[in-house]
């Protein structure tokens, strides 16, 4: 049976399991050390929200806008974003090994400092000047995702998956790579920045 929870009572208890949370408004909310387990939020706004020592498990944001969220020591296991907004949100400061994943999703301007995103999916998402640096994306996948603008800087690379990607450059010389996989318009453009003349 699905529960579906009041913003009142979101915001007064701190802990939620199994849970649904549907079309709230939750602009600048203080959600501050409260634990959510199995829950999804649904159609939610969430602009520059605070989520500080909060902790998600298998959670699921669907539809939501997350613009400009403040992820403070945020534990995020098992959180997947799926269809939502998130401009803006820096996820340098969340706890230490996230476990992540979004589909659909807009990461305009997002920012990735020193993060494990091991084995994170990207799917489709917009992802246009957004910032990677000092990340390990061993394994992560970037299917279908736009990253024209981007920056990556000192990130691992080791396996990552850029196939399907579009608008990817980097600096082979500023990152870590090995067995990375992009596409040919990347290869070419890599090429071009090291002087080389690619033909046919």
């Amino acid at each position: 049976m699905v529960v579906r929870v009041s913003q009142t009572r979101l915001l007064a208890e701190e802990t939620f399991e199994n849970e649904t949370f549907t079309g709230l408004d939750l602009q600048r909310a203080a959600l501050g050390g409260k634990e959510f387990y199995r829950c999804v939020f649904e159609n939610c706004l969430l602009q520059e929200s605070t989520w500080k020592s909060a902790r998600l498990e298998a959670c699921v944001f669907r539809g939501c806008d997350v613009t400009r969220a403040k992820l403070l020591q945020t534990a995020l296991r098992g959180v997947k974003f799926e269809g939502s907004k998130l401009m803006g949100v820096d996820f340098s400061a969340v706890s230490p090994h996230p476990e992540l994943s979004f589909t659909d999703c807009n990461l305009r301007y997002a920012s990735f400092v020193k993060v494990n995103l091991r084995k994170t999916a990207f799917l489709r998402c917009a992802a246009r000047e957004a910032n990677f640096l000092e990340v390990d994306l061993t394994d992560a996948e970037f299917d279908g995702t736009e990253l024209t603008g981007s920056n990556f800087q000192g990130c691992t690379m080791t396996n990552t998956d850029f196939r399907r990607a579009t608008g990817l450059f980097f600096e082979p010389s500023r990152n870590r790579v090995k067995k990375t996989r992009v596409p040919v318009e990347t290869a070419v453009l890599l090429a071009q920045s090291l002087g080389l003349v690619v033909e046919g």
